[in-house]
């Protein structure tokens, strides 16, 4: 089969399209034919090795212990290990795994949920990391609740656009920033407000907001503490757009130190992929009551230009890498 491997850490021109072993399941997993994939800020640091504690989390000081990159994956059941309980052969799933920039990947099926019908595949493989984020960011660490007023920061990028729309799904007042290219999109996916960045700096307005995310993270937590109401919660998501992993690693212990000072809280995280919120989000897709926004499409082969074109943090929603078969008709 084809796949991206790198066996060098580096820029996108380490990675290559190759031909590489079927993979088999193990008892716990299931194989799966890969329709579509999706990128994540999350990638480019597997590929760089940087900030170089992600060489101490994913294994492989000197060079990568695992030659496959790709986390989002959508596609079809070819194969169940034996010990496989809840999806069969010919299913449509969406979830997480590793090296899914591949024609076959297998994964556990603790991180897979049924696609619904009514998505392509496209769609469902640009949820899994970039909606799972937004919806514990909110949900769990936000504790957000009906009626609150939340503020999306960075509303255009991938985990941002989620969380706009799962955060009116939970029934609050949303507000989006974003530039000015993007306020038209961020209303058109349920955002209440919109502020242009380039003309307001929000922490500056006098607006109090319950509950902040900073998808993209540009401005300091201090600023971020000052546009919080009273018991307000501002939470961190990912290491993409302005803020690197390493940065939000180091936030992390800072905005706990901050959290002990009065009643405003200060957190960030990184999300952990399980079937039970994959399943929550499943029927919110079904619903429509989150709509996965795509900017732009590439195919298996074009993975490095993918992943060039989200490290330069212009990208609108998601990128997704489109999987084509040789016997597909």
């Amino acid at each position: 089969m084809r796949a991206i491997i790198y066996t060098e850490y580096g820029s996108p021109d380490v990675l290559q399209f190759t031909e590489v072993a079927k993979p088999t399941p193990k008892d716990d997993e299931v194989l799966i034919r890969i329709r579509a994939a999706s990128v994540n800020p999350l990638d480019w640091h597997f590929m760089r090795g940087e900030p170089f504690i992600v060489r101490l989390m994913i294994g492989g000081l000197l060079k990568p212990k695992t030659k496959r990159l790709g986390v989002d994956v959508a596609g079809q059941v070819e194969a169940t290990g034996r010990n496989v309980k809840q999806f069969k052969p010919g299913d449509e799933v969406f979830g997480a795994c590793r090296g899914a920039f591949a024609e076959y990947v297998c994964a556990t099926e603790e991180k897979l949920a049924l696609k619904p019908a009514n998505i392509s595949f496209e769609d469902a493989a640009a949820v899994p990391v970039a909606a799972t984020t937004a919806l514990q960011g909110l949900r769990d660490k936000g504790r957000i609740q009906r009626g609150h007023k939340v503020l999306v920061d960075g509303a255009s990028g991938g985990v941002g656009a989620f969380a706009v729309q799962i955060a009116k799904s939970f029934g609050a007042e949303v507000t989006a920033v974003c530039s000015t290219k993007n306020v038209d999109t961020a209303r058109s996916i349920g955002a209440d407000h919109a502020i242009d960045y380039t003309r307001e700096d929000f922490t500056q307005s006098g607006h109090r907001y319950d509950l902040i995310m900073g998808a993209n993270a540009y401005h300091s937590i201090f600023d971020y503490r000052r546009a919080l109401s009273q018991d307000g919660i501002y939470v961190g998501a990912g290491g993409g757009g302005g803020q690197s992993l390493q940065g939000m690693l180091l936030g992390m212990l800072l905005q706990s130190s901050l959290s002990l000072i009065g009643s405003k809280k200060m957190c960030g995280f990184i999300a952990k992929l399980n079937k039970k919120d994959l399943d929550f989000l499943k029927d919110l897709l079904a619903a429509g009551n989150i709509v996965p926004f795509i900017d732009r499409r590439y195919p298996l082969s074009d993975v490095a230009q993918a992943i060039r074109y989200l490290e330069e943090g212009h990208a609108r929603g998601k990128v997704v890498i489109t999987v084509e078969h040789s016997n597909d008709t």
